[in-house]
């Protein structure tokens, strides 16, 4: 798969293996912003277009049955959060900026699955576009220390009155 065929893939083509139950997607795509970005020093002086393409996925979204937008992810929050990054981060690589907008849509807007695409169009002049595109995926909450269940299945578990016979 190339670069654009994985930009432009459905965005329900990953999300739900292994995961046992459908995922809903929200996603941006063609997000277009100017940053200052890169390793080289023509590149941190002057801000240069990139292209973003974000999807963030929930299982089987409430948002579905209810019809009310705090019961999804709002994609115009996430824009907006993904804009105010752009103008305020201090990272010089591609990954490390996707890596942020992937913690964003997972942590601040609660996906569970998250693909993020960035692209810098017409970088150099013999190719369209150079950039990056990774998956995330939410990691497992580990259980309390102190719910029954994890107490039960340490064997601490109370032990019951012995009645005298």
């Amino acid at each position: 798969m190339n670069a654009g065929e994985l930009r432009k893939s459905t965005p329900a083509t990953h999300p739900t293996e292994g995961a046992g139950e459908p995922m809903d997607v929200i996603f941006i795509d063609g997000l277009q912003a100017q940053t200052i970005i890169g390793i080289h020093q023509s590149e941190l002086h002057q801000a240069q277009p990139l292209r973003i393409d974000i999807a963030a996925g929930l299982p089987r979204s409430l948002a579905c049955r209810t019809d009310r937008i705090g019961d999804t992810i709002d994609y115009s929050e996430l824009r907006s959060a993904l804009l105010l990054l752009l103008a305020t981060h201090k990272l010089q690589l591609l990954e490390a900026l996707a890596e942020e907008m992937a913690r964003i849509a997972l942590e601040d807007f609660g996906a569970h699955w998250t693909r993020v695409v960035v692209v810098k169009p017409g970088k150099f002049p013999d190719v369209d576009a150079v950039g990056v595109a990774i998956e995330r995926r939410r990691e497992a909450r580990p259980r309390e220390q102190g719910s029954v269940l994890s107490l039960i299945a340490s064997g601490m578990v109370p032990a019951r009155e012995q009645r005298p016979a």
